[in-house]
């Protein structure tokens, strides 16, 4: 039995490989064509017989025959067509990508389109931050100019009402106050926001919920005040909001009035931030979103 195998514009297909297989289950057979693309198989005994003809670079190809006795064959010409390919080309966008990306949703996002809403996600899928994106949006948050404003709005109403009255009155009472609380704000974003959630690992942003009953929305909402996501994605005590509290009172014993210093003040301010920040959690879950445009919700790691 013999052949030749051609491409599509008759040359030879040199190394070829044809595979004889039979009907009858005798071991399969092998032969390759040579330079002028010619195959041959000797002994082969009567019957039908089938060929898989195939080569580097084209398609593969099968011919069915079936073999005289006493008579040698011929294999009609065989010509092989170049393989047709396809590439497929996927980028993936790796986790700190993705991460900077929603960063950079979550720092435009302020209700009315003024204060800000930075520490919400509302992508409850949100890949963690790493260390340097937390600190960047703990800066982010302490240099707003909302910040700022918000923070003379306080001092001036601690003013009014005399509160930490060994600060005095006047200009300069007014200074000290804006410069405590302001410290207040930075050190307890820093170490609640960044440094704790660095040391521990931990997310320090409330995930939307957004689904569910009224009810159990309540409960995640207030939950949400003592416990918090891991950079893992599980849920765990909130050790670094709560440790950021703690820390920032006992700073601010430096630079209160001595009559309001003490360890009573700072867990007492410990828990009212607490209560404080279930609140806000409550907020964020039935009103906050209606009120705050250019939420992140729909993200992909991978785009074709």
């Amino acid at each position: 039995m013999s052949g030749t195998v051609v491409d599509s514009t008759s040359a030879a297909v040199v190394g070829a490989q044809i595979t004889l297989t039979r009907d009858d289950g005798s071991p399969a057979r092998t032969a390759s064509a040579d330079g002028d693309g010619q195959f041959t198989f000797t002994d082969v005994g009567p019957g039908p017989y089938h060929l898989l003809i195939a080569a580097r670079g084209f398609a593969s190809q099968t011919y069915s025959g079936t073999q005289l006795a006493d008579a040698p064959a011929l294999v009609p010409q065989i010509t092989l067509a170049v393989a047709s390919t396809s590439t497929q080309v996927q980028v993936s966008v790796s986790q700190v990508e993705l991460a900077e990306y929603e960063l950079k949703v979550e720092e435009k996002q302020r209700v009315l389109g003024v204060f800000p809403n930075f520490y919400v996600s509302y992508d409850p899928d949100a890949v963690a931050l790493t260390s340097k994106q937390k600190f960047e949006l703990a800066w982010r948050s302490t240099i707003d100019p909302v910040t700022f404003a918000l923070t003379g709005a306080v001092a001036g109403v601690q003013q009014w009402q005399n509160d930490f009255s060994g600060y005095g009155q006047g200009a300069q009472g007014y200074g000290k106050r804006y410069g405590a609380v302001y410290a207040d704000t930075v050190t307890s974003t820093f170490l609640g926001g960044a440094v704790f959630p660095s040391l521990l690992k931990q997310d320090p942003r409330y995930f939307y919920k957004g689904t569910g009953t009224v009810r159990s929305r309540f409960l995640y909402a207030i939950s949400n005040a003592v416990i918090c996501k891991g950079d893992n994605r599980k849920w765990q005590p909130a050790y670094s909001a709560i440790l950021g509290d703690l820390a920032s009172g006992g700073i601010s014993n430096a630079y209160y009035p001595a009559s309001d210093r003490g360890a009573a003040l700072v867990f007492e301010n410990t828990l009212i931030d607490i209560g404080t920040t279930a609140a806000a959690n409550v907020l964020q879950e039935f009103l906050i979103r209606k009120l705050t445009p250019g939420q992140n919700r729909n993200l992909s790691t991978t785009q074709p």
